[in-house]
């Protein structure tokens, strides 16, 4: 799922073969999305509001243009992104003229979204890549199935920083609003917060027993509560500061499978495989 600049409107994606618009309001929804390939893996909301994207199994990232209702219901996509060579693990929109996206052939590309050629393919990773968290238009996170963070740079298409720490995939991850820390999610069941100026593990978040792997992850505004979403269907709430948990959100029937906060730092919506969205205040 990913949220409206608005804070308003949701996209999800499913295994439906649909990208169902939502509005987070009345629980309404506001555009649906065909799509050729049922395994979708991502989706990503264009600054604007105007396009959305989905990758998946199809190794293609689509776009499509929810001003053109017609297109958008026959899943006819504006553009289509051809040249990886693995699933497409994440897309994020850097504006509405380029795209980023990572995939399980171990490499992040830039995308020109107009011409649907590539600006830049990123190569340092040695595992599938599976989640990407963009800082600014220069500088994101990528995490992979090497245990690893990497900091990029795009004015220059290197790698500034690789960061070790955990014993698993790293499965998510998301800046902080500080930019200078982010936190990390990972199947080892444990949540981590990593300072890139330290370029290490300055926090850990994890239970006594750990019964789970942790499937997403994202912050409040502030950055003092640190939500993760697990494998046991929970979404636990974590005290950045103090390293205890101060609640959990016991809802979804099944695994939570994403998560994330509006940019206004008011709702939380929550995803999970029972088929649910879900909206915390």
């Amino acid at each position: 799922m990913d949220w409206s600049h608005d804070s308003r409107h949701v996209l999800s994606a499913s295994q439906d073969s649909r990208l169902l618009v939502w509005d987070s309001y009345t629980g309404n929804k506001i555009h649906a999305v065909e799509l050729k390939c049922t395994w979708v893996m991502c989706c990503a909301y264009a600054p604007s509001g105007n396009f959305v994207a989905s990758g998946g199994l199809d190794n293609v990232c689509s776009i499509y243009d929810l001003k053109d209702e017609e297109a958008s219901i026959a899943g006819k996509a504006t553009k289509i992104l051809s040249g990886h060579d693995g699933y497409i693990g994440e897309c994020v929109f850097l504006s509405d003229k380029q795209i980023l996206t990572s995939s399980g052939d171990h490499m992040c590309i830039l995308w020109d979204i107009g011409t649907g050629h590539q600006i830049t393919a990123l190569k340092d990773h040695v595992g599938e890549v599976d989640c990407l968290s963009v800082w600014n238009k220069n500088t994101f996170l990528s995490g992979s199935t090497d245990t690893t963070v990497k900091l990029w740079d795009l004015r220059s298409g290197m790698c500034k920083q690789t960061l070790d720490g955990h014993e698993s995939d790293v499965v998510d991850l998301k800046w902080m609003k500080n930019g200078q820390n982010f936190v990390t999610a990972s199947d080892d069941g444990i949540i981590r917060m990593f300072d890139i100026r330290a370029d290490q593990v300055i926090a850990e978040y994890r239970a006594e027993i750990i019964q789970a792997g942790a499937s997403c992850v994202d912050t409040s505004i502030s950055g003092r509560i640190i939500f993760a979403g697990y494998d046991d269907f929970n979404v636990v709430c974590w005290d950045s500061l103090l390293g205890t948990s101060v609640g959990v959100l016991s809802e979804h029937q099944a695994r939570v499978s994403c998560l994330g906060v509006d940019e206004e730092g008011i709702s939380l919506c929550t995803g999970s495989w029972d088929n649910f969205l879900k909206i915390w205040n």
